[in-house]
């Protein structure tokens, strides 16, 4: 009886806690899954089919550090009670402030444009055009953000998190050799020697697990949501477990590409994941299906997500309501700037032979670039004791956090190097 009776009451203490998380549960798992979104998704399936299983170490080490990057974002909005450019404003003052949101806008909208990309491209493998797929993707994203409830948004997102999954199946229809992935992809190596394609590719990864955009939206989310202090470990949790599916999905895009594709021929490279479903439809119907619908869903997952952080953002700074749970009545600006962000990134791609997969591959690029702002600006805000009281950032927090940005400045001045002196590294 006392058995049974200690077991019940450890049964309750989970099940209470299930439940606290439930409610708790969305905005890291949202922008961490999002985060594999049209653009991740090619870089991921260009590097595989490129670079094999050689670069799995490098993403596998990149989600512990999204994490920490992520989870600063949790504390900094649970107790400020602010989204992250309204922060910046308040303890930067406006000429940094505008520095931010010009940074995030321009960032975000090139960004949105790649997912754009990615759902017209993932589509037209079905014989859909690209001018339906914008607007049938801009009128459901209407429809979405229009409904006035944050929770409601959240839980579509979250269905959509878990279309996100759709690789891991496919990975297992390829059937790869996993003693090829652990030695070829747990082991440290430089595939190809250390190059200047290598520090794009490598720059690219970084771009695609690490963005500007996904500070600005979970700490915004948090708000939006009302998270208060008591919800913080639990919403670190909750971007633990993100941080552990993204890395999952994106290793699982590099085993379908790198077993089918790599090597090729430098001729027949295959340059992004829409190229590798169509030639995947060949080789297996069911997994070239199943890459061209990840694609989609990972443009739309980013899409949503990424024109809210800029939405909210203008919000934040211009003083608009910016709630998901206003009514358009009540928020009309915050509305019209987020059909506005839609709209234009939606028309870039149906500009005629405009380069869109490597618009896709230098964006990711150009927000490793602008990282380091991003990242110093939220470390600073978690070191403001006055700010964060017993939540501010600890020694060691600082130490990874600082490490994070050294290490990026150091790859973003490699490739830089190697751009203006292609034969340095080789």
């Amino acid at each position: 009886m006392n058995l049974f009776a200690r077991f019940f009451y450890k049964y309750r203490r989970f099940a209470k806690a299930l439940r606290l998380y439930l409610i708790i549960a969305g905005p890291g798992i949202i922008v961490m899954v999002a985060d594999n979104d049209a653009g991740g998704i090619t870089t991921y399936s260009v590097t595989g089919a490129q670079f094999g299983y050689g670069l799995i170490w490098f993403l596998v080490l990149l989600g512990p550090v999204a994490y920490f990057v992520q989870e600063m974002t949790v504390r900094l909005g649970a107790v400020t009670k602010r989204g992250h450019a309204e922060a910046i404003f308040d303890a930067f003052g406006s000429f940094w402030g505008w520095f931010s949101l010009l940074d995030l806008t321009v960032l975000n909208w090139l960004t949105l444009v790649t997912e754009f990309i990615g759902m017209t491209a993932a589509l037209s493998i079905f014989g859909v055009p690209a001018y339906l797929t914008v607007t049938i993707v801009a009128i459901v994203m209407a429809i979405i953000v229009l409904q006035g409830r944050y929770w409601t948004w959240e839980k579509i997102a979250i269905l959509f998190c878990g279309l996100n999954l759709v690789y891991i199946p496919a990975a297992f229809l390829v059937r790869p050799s996993v003693s090829d992935i652990i030695s070829k992809g747990a082991i440290p190596n430089f595939p190809l020697g250390f190059n200047g394609e290598l520090v794009f590719i490598l720059m690219a990864i970084i771009g695609t697990t690490i963005a500007p955009w996904m500070i600005f939206f979970q700490q915004s989310a948090v708000v939006d949501k009302g998270m208060r202090e008591k919800d913080i470990s639990l919403g670190k949790f909750d971007t633990l477990l993100g941080a552990i599916f993204t890395v999952l999905v994106a290793v699982f895009v590099i085993i379908v590409t790198a077993t089918v594709f790599y090597p090729m021929p430098p001729d027949h490279l295959i340059g992004s994941a829409a190229e590798a479903a169509k030639s995947l439809m060949g080789y297996d119907k069911y997994v070239g299906t199943l890459l061209a619908i990840g694609l989609f869903d990972a443009g739309f997952l980013g899409a949503i997500c990424i024109s809210l952080a800029s939405s909210w953002a203008f919000g934040e700074v211009f003083g608009w309501a910016h709630s998901l749970n206003n009514k358009i009545r009540e928020a009309p600006w915050f509305y019209i700037s987020y059909f506005m962000i839609v709209v234009t990134a939606g028309l870039v791609v149906l500009i005629p032979n405009a380069p869109l997969v490597l618009i896709t591959l230098f964006v990711q690029v150009i927000a490793v670039t602008l990282l380091p702002a991003a990242l110093v600006f939220l470390i600073l805000l978690l070191n403001n004791e006055e700010l964060m009281g017993k939540y501010k950032n600890n020694t060691l927090q600082n130490v990874i956090s600082y490490s994070i940005v050294i290490a990026i400045i150091a790859l973003s001045t490699t490739y830089a190097i190697s751009v203006l002196f292609p034969g340095l590294l080789k």
